[in-house]
């Protein structure tokens, strides 16, 4: 049984609308959920992802009015973000320093090109040359041109101390392979340890950073949430199975109506979640019309006007 890739990254932002704009005009990715976090109704959940909102392609945001995120240790710490070729990393450098952000030189990392780019709040991307492989849907209505487009998520790279805990939980529970070794960018003397699921390659790649010394991250606004791990819906009561088994410590059987989910923590209390792919995003909305409402899961729809009258306009 074998986890399939990333399936989404939640991230935390104190300022929603900018956000939205950010991901949407700048980013050029397709809002294909606009919708609540429903453990805490009075947040807007927003799914940025590709035209049909695939499995493995979303970014999704909790709106919390939160202080900025503490960096440091314990904590996921870069997002990557697939896009195809080295001219498309040039489009996008230039495109994003023609729209003020100050962003680096591309660089070969892990062998393969990348961009790393920080949003307004600090949160970190990369944008990772995946060479086109695999299929994509462009979004019609984007202002980045479909050649140039965000495919899909990317390696997702995460800080422990010790590596030995979380290799424990990735490889004994999760079933991820350790495939590699890297200096990390920012001080050579600290490795990066790739794992991979499924069939791998870089939407099926957690990354992670063991650096012993620095200070413990303080969850907030630049940072983010957990990273959900795809699963095939037909192994999703095995996958529930298995973490009861093994004894690991998890919320149970979750149904977010979009996907079924389960969530535990690794060692240093990095938050993880298996998610199902289907029903997806279209369960409940045209595709051609993905994100222009909000929509709540059939458990919220009869607080529909005391949830929406609480929600700041972010268009």
């Amino acid at each position: 049984m074998q986890l399939g890739g990333i399936h989404h990254l939640t991230a935390v932002s104190a300022k929603i609308r900018d956000n939205h704009r950010f991901y949407t005009r700048t980013m050029g990715m397709r809002l294909v959920k606009r919708s609540v976090n429903q453990d805490d109704t009075s947040a807007y959940h927003l799914f940025y992802a590709d035209a049909k909102g695939s499995p493995g392609t979303d970014l999704t945001f909790f709106d919390w009015p939160v202080d900025r995120e503490r960096r440091g240790t314990h904590a996921i710490t870069r997002t990557g973000l697939r896009v195809s070729g080295l001219d498309t990393l040039r489009w996008w450098q230039a495109h994003l320093r023609a729209s003020g952000m100050t962003v680096p030189e591309i660089v070969e990392r892990d062998g393969r090109l990348t961009l790393d780019v920080d949003d307004a709040e600090g949160q970190r991307l990369a944008l990772i040359d995946d060479g086109g492989a695999g299929a994509s849907y462009p979004w019609s209505r984007s202002p980045v041109p479909a050649q140039h487009q965000v495919r899909g998520l990317g390696p997702i790279m995460m800080s422990v101390p010790v590596l030995a805990p979380t290799d424990a939980i990735l490889r004994k529970a999760a079933n991820m392979r350790p495939v590699r070794e890297y200096p990390h960018a920012d001080n050579a003397a600290h490795v990066v340890h790739v794992y991979e699921m499924g069939s791998g390659g870089p939407a099926a790649e957690l990354h992670v950073a063991v650096q012993p010394g620095l200070p413990v991250s303080r969850q907030g606004a630049g940072g983010v949430h957990h990273v959900a791990f795809r699963t095939p819906d037909a192994d999703y009561d095995a996958w529930a199975d298995r973490l009861a088994t093994l004894g690991i410590p998890n919320s149970g059987k979750v149904d977010r109506y979009y996907f079924r989910s389960l969530y535990f923590r690794e060692p240093n209390g990095i938050l993880f979640e298996i998610a199902s792919d289907g029903p997806g995003f279209g369960v409940d909305e045209n595709e051609a019309t993905l994100g222009e409402q909000v929509v709540l899961p059939p458990f919220l729809e009869s607080r529909r006007q005391e949830i929406v009258s609480r929600l700041k306009p972010i268009d």
